[in-house]
């Protein structure tokens, strides 16, 4: 955990860990993987930094509190900012369909969030937008397929799939380190990194180590990121099938949006979603409550979880809709004449 960052065992675990990156994901000599700090949100003023300059334009597809986030950073650099597409109108119930997304014809980038952990939607095929598309993957990046041309750039904060807090996992075409502007803060420039390999400055080991195990896993006990999908698409189906078979809880996605990673739901009444949330912590389930700009409930199934754990949550959800049904009201009888 504390040995120098300059030790051939650090060295190593860097450069396997890039190399497990690459083999996972069958990205090519023309895409360099970089191991970062400062989670996704240092990456919301890093890219507009590198890649545009004050007053250019810069394109966004809003689809809620995370990447209204990044809008705001963008703005605050001074970037011509607009939006490619919104899902503002329904409550972010949905994301834009893929096809409609067109950014304007001189947008240095288009940028989006590909799942959205608070309100639970995910973009199940990333568009193409016509210009280089920049994706936050920080909640479903190695939780399924990826295809490599789909992206100029692609980044992750690992500690909801492949890793624990600490470090960040960016994916970018080498030929972008060529148009980064002269004059920025070393520690912010993507150059910086690509000439250090990841170790300009003590890098989180321990996280990056923690990374290199999953990575590990993903590739040799679970079999690849086709099998990982298959994996995620079952819990979440489970999951989804179970709430649309009653009226009792709601999830509020329109079902093509649903994320599979961030299932989010309702239940009849405030009070109910107390004692809910209640009940779960007795029940050793934890993690259910909402986010706090939304509230409500959320599951988050991400690769971690078990099809089991999935099992034994619906279980729970139905004992607790079963224990809390409101009765049946009873009419007057109709009388046989």
């Amino acid at each position: 955990m504390e040995i120098s960052h300059r030790a051939p065992e650090i060295e190593f675990l860097l450069a396997d860990t890039v190399e497990r990156t690459r083999r996972l994901l069958s990205l090519g000599d023309d895409v360099e993987v970089l191991l970062l700090q400062g989670g996704g949100s240092l990456q919301f003023c890093m890219i507009p930094m590198n890649f545009a300059a004050a007053g250019d334009p810069v394109d966004y597809v809003d689809t809620g509190y995370w990447a209204q986030k990044s809008i705001r950073e963008a703005r605050q650099l001074g970037r011509d900012v607009a939006m490619a597409a919104s899902s503002a109108d329904l409550g972010y119930t949905y994301v834009p369909d893929a096809v409609s997304i067109r950014a304007r014809p001189a947008a240095r980038y288009c940028h989006i969030i590909s799942n959205n952990t608070v309100e639970g939607t995910q973009f199940h095929q990333l568009p193409d937008t016509g210009v280089p598309l920049i994706a936050d993957m920080s909640s479903d990046l190695m939780t399924g397929p990826f295809d490599r041309d789909s992206c100029a750039m692609a980044y992750a904060h690992t500690q909801k799939n492949i890793g624990i807090a600490g470090v960040t996992l960016v994916i970018l075409r080498k030929s972008w380190l060529d148009v980064i502007p002269e004059g920025l803060p070393a520690m912010l420039d993507y150059r910086t990194h690509s000439a250090h390999h990841s170790n300009f400055h003590t890098p989180p080991t321990f996280a990056i180590y923690v990374t290199w195990l999953m990575l590990d896993w993903l590739e040799r006990e679970i079999g690849g990121l086709a099998a990982m999908g298959a994996i995620n698409r079952e819990k979440s189906g489970t999951l989804y099938d179970y709430l649309d078979s009653t009226a009792f809880y709601q999830c509020p996605v329109q079902p093509p949006s649903r994320s599979m990673m961030n299932v989010v739901f309702t239940l009849p009444s405030a009070d109910l979603l107390a004692e809910f949330l209640a009940a779960t912590s007795r029940a050793g389930l934890a993690g259910l409550a909402g986010h706090r700009s939304i509230g409500g409930c959320r599951a988050s199934l991400f690769n971690g979880v078990t099809q089991e754990s999935v099992d034994h949550l619906v279980g729970f959800l139905d004992a607790f809709a079963g224990q809390h049904q409101p009765p049946q009201r009873v009419g007057p009888q109709p009388i046989n004449a």
